[in-house]
């Protein structure tokens, strides 16, 4: 089985090849979240080229369920307009090859419920995202305690399962889930749900640095992240910026506006915030 990035040379799973080279220069990823078929799965090729072109890492892709309990109501809307549409796992699941072949430098990640895994089947899903070209998922509704299985035959397949530890994580418990995450820990900044604020709270970076002696793993935070000033204020302590409602927040309209200019829109908030995450 084939999976992204440059995996048939190397060996070697590209988010692991990724955050490798990174720390080997000194340098942290910039991921973006982008919703599978919004506003229509044409122009999220089109999303996914120009956020790879303004230097994103790896891109999450998120797959639209009726049902997300961790996303706000940015990511809510945006999944509620593809469902609309249409959209179905299979169509993702078709159209990832042609990205994963644009961009093989670019891992992608699954974000989905396991509720849709549980309904094609954790084998079938994992062969079938494998060969379309995606290298990991996050299942966000997963509960450690019952991660075992599918983690299982991910681990056989090399496709990282990756988990997340929330500020209210026990740390007993955020010890388990950093040792059974593959690929990164996603580092949850704020208690709730996703979407941009203001302001991250102080406690993060002491949860960053108890997370650091706690795995090897590179520690990727996101949730509540919009500003190229709080880019800058965490690139120090963790290895990479997850940011998502605030692109996806750019699309609520694209339908009454002209799409070149949502993209520049887009490509440019993008632009400034790996800009802010690269500065010495």
């Amino acid at each position: 089985m084939t999976l992204g990035g440059n995996r048939a040379v190397t060996g070697v799973n590209p988010i692991d090849r990724l955050f490798g080279e990174l720390r080997s220069t000194g340098r942290k990823a910039f991921i973006p979240f982008l919703t599978a078929g919004d506003p229509d799965l044409p122009r999220t090729t089109e999303l996914l080229a120009e956020v790879v072109r303004r230097g994103a890492s790896l891109v999450e892709i998120g797959f639209p369920y009726s049902d997300p309990i961790a996303d706000g109501a940015v990511i809510q809307a945006s999944y509620t307009r593809a469902l609309a549409r249409g959209l179905k796992t299979d169509h993702i699941l078709s159209a990832a090859p042609q990205w994963t072949r644009a961009h093989p430098q670019t891992p992608l990640v699954a974000m989905l419920s396991c509720s849709l895994i549980h309904r094609m089947g954790s084998v079938s899903f994992l062969d079938r995202a494998g060969r379309a070209g995606f290298c990991g998922a996050i299942v966000p509704d997963l509960p450690i305690d019952e991660s075992a299985g599918l983690a299982a035959e991910a681990k056989q397949r090399d496709f990282k399962l990756i988990q997340l530890v929330t500020p209210t994580t026990p740390r007993d418990r955020a010890a388990r889930i950093a040792e059974q995450s593959t690929g990164f820990l996603y580092c949850v900044s704020v208690t709730g749900i996703t979407g941009a604020r203001e302001h991250l709270p102080e406690q993060l970076l002491e949860q960053l640095a108890w997370l650091r002696k706690q795995t090897p793993l590179p520690l990727c935070v996101g949730f509540g992240i919009s500003k190229p000033e709080q880019v800058r204020l965490l690139k120090d302590h963790a290895d990479g910026i997850i940011v998502g409602s605030a692109i996806v927040r750019r699309l609520e309209n694209a339908a009454t506006r002209a799409w070149p200019e949502v993209l520049a829109e887009i490509g440019e908030f993008v632009g400034s915030l790996t800009a802010a995450l690269q500065t010495r």
